[in-house]
């Protein structure tokens, strides 16, 4: 099934950072240091921004130091692959930005009473982190798991949207998106289990159950 964000759209998102990768290289930025400053960014827009209620502010923060995630695997590309600590730091950084990100979403939820939209954001948490888990101990396993509808940049955006509007007016915005979110995560989590399951299946020695 194809991504809700394409391809095609992440291909031309990374001719855009090629230029500031390279000049980053140049200067002696490393691909960690970016990665550090994209989750350090990520926090500043969620809990100094997105947490205060100001969601349209956060919301754009959050989405632009999100996007380091693409400028660190394209500087990484460029200076020969990225190291085992590398790829250890960028997941273990998704993980503390993302729960920054639905941590701070359900706080403000919480403080405007909305009990239905802190519980969406709960489950976003948990089933987002259970996408990437299940991927992480497929491949831990020698198996693949690149599938699933809705992958981390997918549900940063839909957040995101759900957050702006919001912020411009439109107040049930956000809890539908979350709603949204945790319903594709959780489909995300079927897939990558079912695809999973398949591969197990094929590698599995004849005769055995």
């Amino acid at each position: 099934m194809a991504k809700i964000f394409q391809v095609s759209a992440r291909a031309g998102m990374t001719r855009v950072v090629e230029p500031i990768a390279r000049a980053l290289l140049r200067a002696g930025v490393t691909p960690n240091a970016v990665t550090v400053a994209g989750t350090v960014g990520v926090l500043v827009g969620a809990l100094g921004f997105g947490a205060r209620g100001h969601l349209v502010a956060g919301a754009l923060i959050v989405t632009l130091f999100a996007l380091t995630d693409l400028l660190d695997g394209t500087m990484a590309r460029m200076s020969g692959g990225s190291t085992r600590f590398g790829a250890f730091l960028d997941s273990s950084m998704d993980r503390v930005a993302d729960s920054a990100v639905f941590g701070a979403v359900a706080y403000w939820l919480a403080t405007q009473g909305s009990h239905s939209g802190v519980a969406a954001a709960l489950v976003c948490l948990a089933a987002g982190g259970l996408v990437s888990y299940v991927k992480a101990r497929a491949e831990g396993l020698g198996m693949t798991c690149n599938v699933g509808i809705a992958e981390r940049t997918e549900r940063l955006l839909i957040v995101g949207v759900g957050g702006i509007l919001t912020g411009v007016g439109v107040k049930p915005a956000l809890e539908i998106a979350l709603w949204l979110l945790a319903a594709v995560s959780i489909f995300t989590v079927g897939q990558r289990m079912t695809h999973v399951y398949r591969q197990a299946q094929q590698l599995q020695p004849d005769g055995q159950a």
